[in-house]
């Protein structure tokens, strides 16, 4: 008992730790500097002064990553939120808020256009600007989905904060070398924010590849309602349908399309028959992407209590969510 108080007596303030720790990080010792985050947030953890660690570990991941360095400042990130996790600190705006700052410092680079693939300089430019990239998506992704998980235990939606997948939807979409509308999908369903999930698919459908963008389009919608949420499948599909005629996009007029559109409809009143019928006349249609049988069965039992049958049946969402993640 004597020596854990001595111990806590003898650690300095997180400010000082943290000024002596940025003098390192000025004069470009990056490598010490993180030895140093890791062995001092280790020490404030042991002598249970979870925010003073949380306060040394957000400066950090917020300095490394301000001076490029993404791989530091992606595993303090994580760190700061394995110490909420320690610390058991309470889902609020607050916190929110902390994790919002280190988000914001995950730096932004677009791949290099314009470059002759015939030229070794400018292929080796590219391969190096692709390797970063992958690099910047995967460490914020990491620090984020931990976030997520962090949120879902102590307090948050069971689906986990919205904010948060708001965040790693937009940058997996913004930073990714090849977009994943799939993994996109999957987060900014968890959000919030329907209105920019639109935007984000219309600029989408400005650059796939033909028949991807109705795809991407039911897909969201679809992924919508298989939580139950009617309301963000509905502002969703009117937000990208205005979008689309203020620019200079054509929405995809398909048979899925269609389907979409008197899926929305049908889901507004009791009419279980009519929702059995479009999977019918359109199984040709449903059948394009696997996982929307998947989707259509959390449909029905979300909306009409259609319970499933087979045991089997999940399955594929499982894995669906497996990939997505």
């Amino acid at each position: 008992m004597f020596r854990e108080r001595a111990k806590r007596v003898l650690l300095s303030s997180a400010e000082e730790t943290i000024e002596k720790i940025k003098k390192a990080v000025d004069e470009g010792n990056y490598y010490g500097a993180q030895q140093m985050y890791k062995s001092f947030s280790a020490r404030y953890i042991a002598a249970e002064r979870y925010l003073d660690t949380l306060n040394i570990l957000q400066s950090g991941a917020c300095l490394q990553l301000e001076n490029g360095q993404v791989t530091c400042g992606a595993e303090l990130a994580v760190l700061f939120v394995e110490a909420l996790v320690k610390g058991k600190f309470p889902y609020d705006d607050d916190t929110v808020d902390r994790i919002r700052k280190i988000y914001k410092k995950f730096p932004r680079m677009p791949v290099p256009q314009h470059l002759d693939l015939g030229d070794d300089d400018d292929i080796q430019r590219l391969q190096e600007a692709l390797g970063a990239a992958k690099m910047r998506v995967e460490g914020c992704s990491s620090f984020l989905k931990a976030a997520i998980k962090w949120s879902i235990e102590y307090g948050a939606h069971r689906n986990g904060s919205p904010e948060l997948h708001d965040m790693l939807a937009d940058y997996i979409y913004s930073e990714s070398p090849e977009v994943e509308m799939t993994r996109v999908s999957y987060h900014f369903v968890r959000g919030k924010n329907p209105k920019k999930f639109a935007s984000t698919l219309v600029n989408f459908m400005g650059k796939c590849y033909p028949g991807e963008d109705d795809l991407a389009i039911a897909r969201a919608v679809l992924m919508y309602l298989s939580l139950g949420n009617l309301r963000d499948a509905n502002i969703l599909m009117d937000e990208v349908k205005k979008q689309v005629q203020s620019g200079e996009i054509d929405f995809p007029r398909t048979e899925l399309m269609q389907l979409t559109n008197y899926l929305l409809q049908t889901l507004q009143r009791d009419a279980l028959p009519l929702f059995n019928m479009l999977r019918q006349r359109y199984k040709s249609t449903i059948d394009r992407e696997p996982v929307f049988n998947e989707f259509l069965d959390e449909i029905a039992e979300k909306f009409y209590g259609v319970q499933r049958r087979n045991p089997m049946q999940g399955m594929f969402g499982d894995i669906f969510k497996m990939m997505a993640g």
